[in-house]
């Protein structure tokens, strides 16, 4: 088990790349280590690595590969994003996308294919670094592609499938070779929303390892409290329904993005959704690491981020440990060393087509006939596992999850769910 955090520079958050302070980052990194992480995953910003589509910035690798190599003197495996793209409710796209060269990211050919490049030249800055452990492609890029962002690119789910395939397969037999990572993230859009272009075979089996991004604002929370098990539970939960989809039995699960966010808890009960939410993560079987968002809160007097996103963090502005940090630390403590869980021997069956699709992905979203079901039988400690219909006809695919049971479950799509964080940023531009 790997325990990390994803970092976020305690000096000027990511705006920090337009003038970096390395003396800032050195003592950040240096409070990552101290509590016992293992690992980082660092944000460069696409509109500085990229700003014009055939020129790539130099200066740009260099401050990215500082950072790594800061990160590897003290010990700490780095993973790399390569396109941002989306963070915390701001989107960094370069200005060859858009205005009056407006184009999609996703279908426009020498879009992707200067993506591909930038790719490829973020590995090629960071390949000689002992720690440098692999890349996700970026940051949730597939909410671009949604149909309430306010700027979307439209994709088709073939043409989403042609986008991972080009930035990732060039580099595979490399990162192979060299013992490295190749991922993508997506938000839960691609398990819960019905006709999202990204879908959830894509997410369990193209690259090395399924990401999972869990936020328990996107409903579960505000329906059933912030410690409840819809929430607590969640990432667990989105662990399982991954696997579900994964042609591979006992392909890896990384928890990449976990955060407890105030504008659906209260600041006390952060550290008791820590406890639990690592705890129930850590049940599930094929576990490659939890990492932990964020490492620091985002200074006050920047302006117009959803409130919760200032106080994400681990450590505080002045860079105390916060309760949350200390939760997490523990965690780390008590569980680096632990063995994988036992099997699931029950599960629960999502109702897919003949390519393994959902026939409704509403109905494994909060709220849905088969959340609903999974939590029940998890309160009553069942420790169910979920299978596709397709994969629950396997006895083979079965046998190698050690499922003995499957559970026909009735899809019923439920109408908590929401892929949008904080709903006033839908009524601003509605």
């Amino acid at each position: 088990m790997k325990f990390g955090v994803n970092y976020t520079p305690s000096h000027n958050w990511f705006y920090f790349w337009l003038h970096p302070d390395w003396d800032a980052v050195a003592e950040d990194l240096d409070d990552i280590a101290s509590i016992g992480l293992d690992h980082i995953r660092i944000f460069p910003l696409w509109t500085i690595l990229q700003p014009n589509r055939t020129w790539i910035n130099d200066a740009g690798l260099d401050d990215l590969r500082h950072m790594a190599a800061m990160a590897d003197e003290r010990g700490l495996d780095v993973y790399s994003d390569v396109i941002q793209g989306h963070m915390s409710s701001f989107d960094f796209v370069p200005s060859w996308l858009v205005s009056w060269h407006e184009t999609n990211m996703f279908t426009d050919p020498d879009a992707v294919q200067a993506q591909a490049r930038l790719v490829a030249a973020v590995y090629e800055a960071l390949a000689d670094l002992p720690h440098f452990r692999g890349l996700t492609i970026g940051n949730e890029c597939n909410q671009f592609t949604d149909r309430v962002h306010p700027r979307r690119m439209p994709s088709t789910s073939k043409e989403a499938e042609g986008w991972l395939l080009q930035l990732l397969n060039p580099l595979k037999e490399r990162a192979s070779q060299e013992g490295r990572v190749l991922l993508h993230s997506e938000n839960d859009a691609t398990w819960y929303q019905d006709g999202h272009a990204f879908l959830p075979r894509y997410a369990s089996n193209i690259g090395d390892m399924t990401c999972i991004h869990s936020w328990v604002f996107n409903g579960a929370a505000q329906e059933c409290g912030p410690l409840a098990e819809e929430s607590t539970r969640h990432a667990e939960y989105l662990v399982e329904l991954s696997k579900a989809f994964a042609d591979q039995p006992h392909r890896q699960v990384w928890v990449q993005e976990i955060g407890a966010p105030l504008n659906v808890m209260g600041a006390e009960q952060t550290a008791d959704f820590c406890r639990s939410s690592v705890e129930h993560a850590l049940d599930c079987g094929d576990m490659f690491g939890i990492t932990w968002w964020c490492s620091h809160d985002v200074d006050q007097r920047f302006g117009d981020f959803p409130p919760f996103e200032h106080q994400l963090g681990l450590f505080d502005q002045e860079k105390h440990l916060k309760p949350i940090g200390q939760a997490f630390a523990q965690a780390v403590k008590d569980y680096s060393g632990k063995e994988d869980s036992r099997p699931r021997s029950t599960a629960l069956v999502v109702d897919v087509d003949e390519n393994d699709d959902p026939l409704l992905r509403s109905a494994c979203a909060p709220g849905g006939s088969i959340f609903n079901k999974w939590m029940e039988l998890s309160r009553q400690g069942s420790r169910p596992a979920l299978v596709t219909s397709l994969h629950a006809a396997d006895r083979s695919w079965l046998q190698d999850r050690g499922i003995s049971e499957c559970i026909a479950v009735k899809s019923v799509g439920g109408s908590t769910y929401s892929a949008v964080s904080d709903p006033s940023l839908l009524r601003k531009k509605s």
